[in-house]
């Protein structure tokens, strides 16, 4: 396991799109799914991640809490399938419907989007007011694996707070931390290098 730090993409940077299948019902999911939503959260995840086993009944919570208030969701597994198996469309169906996510699950065969995100780990997050620019990045909230603190989603709850009432979200955002992005030999991003 590879401990890597979000890139923290520029604050105000407009949200890349993309088209992706989602993994449980094959629907295609793009911005224009969420096009009526006042906020947008991005999470790039995956299965086998310690990382996101860690926080993955709160990104279950999100979805059951934010789901009727506005806020469009999407997760996006990038990982290379051939060297992580665990993160097929296959088993990420079977995650997706264990934890009852209420968000499209997507996978990104072709990884453009975790590119066009700079995700570099997972858990990653991206959240975008109505006018699809990024104002917030970074972490869950200051829960590890390893240092005991309890998984609330505090950081991440904030700025989608912030988002539906109209407020401005706190621009001191701390990285998040998690396993790195796994990419095809050879084909990592400059900014993953």
């Amino acid at each position: 396991m590879v401990l890597t730090a979000s890139t923290m993409l520029p604050l105000g940077t407009a949200a890349p799109d993309f088209q992706l299948p989602e993994v449980v019902t094959g629907e295609q999911i793009s911005l224009a799914t969420f096009a009526e939503s006042k906020a947008l959260l991005v999470m790039f995840i995956c299965q086998h991640c310690p990382f996101v086993k860690h926080v993955q009944s709160q990104l279950a919570q999100l979805g059951q809490d934010y789901h009727p208030q506005e806020v469009g969701i999407v997760a996006i597994s990038a990982n290379n399938q051939d060297t992580h198996p665990e993160d097929s469309p296959e088993h990420l169906r079977i995650m997706a419907k264990t934890l009852n996510f209420t968000f499209a699950l997507c996978h990104a065969k072709h990884k453009q989007p975790a590119i066009a995100y700079t995700a570099a780990c997972t858990p990653d997050f991206f959240v975008f007011n109505r006018d699809r620019r990024l104002v917030y990045r970074g972490q869950l909230d200051d829960s590890r694996p390893s240092n005991n603190r309890l998984v609330t989603g505090a950081d991440l709850r904030a700025a989608l707070d912030a988002v539906l009432a109209d407020q401005p979200v706190n621009p001191q955002q701390n990285s998040s931390i998690g396993c790195s992005i796994k990419w095809k030999p050879g084909h990592e991003p400059a900014y993953f290098l």
